[in-house]
């Protein structure tokens, strides 16, 4: 999937999980980061990649992009794996712990919405062509459905014309189905 349809689907499931499962508390800032780190949750898998977005946020992005295209084996090996999403979620439960104060921000909110986008990177290219390395360092690929001539081609008129636009109308249909639940979280910034 492109990093456009990544983040579309990882918003989609950042909104979802919201409704299902609101946070206890919540203030504008917190809702902020979250919705950053949902976005670059869902940026990560591909951080393996030289032309990653995620690059171009960082100064020396490019040359950082290009080390770690070498060090992860190319693209789709352990960022797109069980054993890339405990990394994660180790790491960046440990890090956004201690990088935002408590008083201002929510850690454990803006670590789920990180984590939803990640988990919404792999879910998303599991329906591609290409599969996940899911038991990675094993080369066996898994995919959604099993069959892969049945899968989408990344950046196809399918995924353009067809997928974004799908994840589009989801989103403005649970939200006007699910007014109530989110509704309820937006109360949740009034204290």
């Amino acid at each position: 999937m492109t990093g456009r349809t990544h983040d579309a689907i990882a918003f989609a499931s950042l909104v979802t999980v919201a409704a299902y499962f609101p946070p206890g508390d919540l203030n504008m800032t917190t809702i902020f980061a979250a919705v950053v780190a949902n976005v670059v949750g869902a940026l990560v898998p591909d951080m393996d990649q030289a032309t990653n977005r995620l690059w171009d946020l960082l100064p020396g992005g490019d040359w950082l992009g290009k080390v770690f295209k070498n060090i992860f084996l190319g693209h789709r090996s352990i960022t797109h794996s069980l054993l890339g999403a405990f990394l994660f979620y180790h790491i960046s439960f440990w890090l956004f712990h201690r990088i935002f104060n408590p008083i201002y921000v929510n850690a454990d909110v803006v670590f789920w919405a990180s984590f939803v986008g990640y988990v919404s990177h792999l879910l998303a290219d599991s329906m591609t062509k290409d599969g996940l390395p899911l038991f990675f360092p094993l080369e066996i690929k898994v995919g959604v459905p099993p069959v892969s001539f049945l899968r989408i081609t990344t950046g196809s008129w399918m995924e353009r014309f067809v997928v974004l636009p799908a994840v589009g109308v989801y989103i403005f249909w649970f939200i006007g189905r699910s007014q109530s639940q989110l509704l309820y979280v937006v109360r949740l910034l009034s204290g």
